[in-house]
């Protein structure tokens, strides 16, 4: 593994500068300060608000108003150590907990820091100076956002960790869904791993929607016992779900969760939808006493995930469709964009020895 005396000064990275303006370039690797680590980062999984940020400029209300290293989903091997001995030491391979809770004006709950009004994450434009992100060879990162991972823990499966979080936290949400029918809405990556957790925690039923063969396919690998296409608004009503995870992010998809729900159910909202007004079933919500529940980020759950991975408890591995080296790192992002043929796509940031592509736009091909 990497000696302190053999980390470089700079390496590639993965930025954002604006609307469809995403390049691979060298990026120096900063001091780290006595609490952080130097991660020599192995695999990253590419999330919908990175290719927001590339396809848009923009992950919901967080606009890019500076270039900005993109990526929170990652996992690595120490390279070099905390100088205040906190953290794992040089060689463990770790996930990371990209969230930096903070203070702020507004009120929230003690317990739940994910709601703390200053919080920051890895690869986040919703401050300036933005937070820049881990798509880099090298992450110099705070000791306490640190994971270190089980032996038998492969890093490709680890590389999901973070998302599964997200699914998890979503589930827990929900309470206890031992026994129950569960439907979910949006079979990506966040809704297949949500399908996951649902079987781990003993869900009798789940029922799995989305446009696409291909994320019903994974659906189905990862335990969903029936899957729907996304414009069967009949079979979806007549499902009468205890509890739906929506996690396609669209008001369309709100609306079938509502529609698919059993009375005095709870939909949880994972999906992130456009800022702004949103047309809701509100009505029918009310008249049917659903509870309409919120779901951002998470927690400790990731400790629990990492766990649940390591034993074989929480099975993921077929989210995972495609990985591409740092090299080709802008055709990554091309199938990532594609969800009728994609599912997770991890980079792989360990160094190959082939020339890299500098620059691409969102309107051209992939080379």
């Amino acid at each position: 593994m990497s000696a302190v005396s053999a980390l470089p000064a700079s390496g590639p990275a993965v930025v954002a500068h604006a609307a469809g303006d995403l390049r691979i370039e060298d990026v120096p690797l900063a001091a780290p300060a006595a609490d952080q680590a130097v991660v020599e980062v192995v695999y990253g999984g590419i999330c919908g608000s990175d290719l927001h940020y590339w396809l848009h400029g923009a992950a919901g209300e967080s606009i890019l108003k500076a270039p900005m290293v993109l990526g929170h989903e990652i996992v690595g091997v120490v390279a070099q150590a905390a100088a205040d001995g906190t953290g794992p030491a040089a060689g463990t391979p770790v996930a990371v907990h990209p969230a930096t809770p903070g203070p702020g004006a507004a009120r929230y709950p003690e317990d739940r820091p994910n709601l703390s009004p200053g919080c920051t994450y890895l690869g986040s434009a919703a401050r300036f100076p933005h937070t820049d992100g881990a798509f880099s060879r090298y992450a110099v990162l705070p000791a306490r956002m640190l994971r270190p991972l089980p032996e038998s823990l492969r890093l490709r499966t680890a590389a999901l960790a973070e998302p599964a979080a997200v699914a998890w936290h979503a589930v827990a949400r929900a309470g206890d869904v031992k026994g129950k029918t569960a439907l979910v809405i949006g079979s990506g990556p966040i809704g297949a791993l949500a399908v996951a957790v649902l079987k781990r925690a003993g869900a009798q039923r789940i029922v799995a929607v989305d446009m696409h063969p291909k994320p019903l396919e994974i659906a189905r690998a990862v335990g969903a016992h029936e899957v729907l296409k996304a414009d069967d608004a009949e079979a979806i009503a007549a499902v009468e779900a205890d509890v739906v995870i929506e996690s396609s992010g669209s008001h369309h998809g709100l609306a079938s969760a509502i529609k698919g729900i059993v009375r005095g159910g709870k939909v949880v909202m994972v999906g992130l939808l456009p800022s702004g007004p949103q047309p809701v079933l509100i009505s029918l919500a009310i008249t049917r006493e659903l509870e309409l529940l919120g779901s951002f980020r998470f927690n400790s759950e990731i400790d629990e995930v990492i766990a649940a991975l390591a034993d074989g408890t929480l099975f993921v591995d077929p989210v995972v469709t495609h990985d591409f080296p740092l090299e080709r790192g802008l055709e990554a992002f091309e199938m990532a964009r594609n969800s009728a043929e994609s599912g997770k796509v991890l980079l792989d940031f360990r160094p190959t020895g082939s020339g890299l592509v500098l620059h691409h736009s969102a309107d051209e091909p992939a080379s």
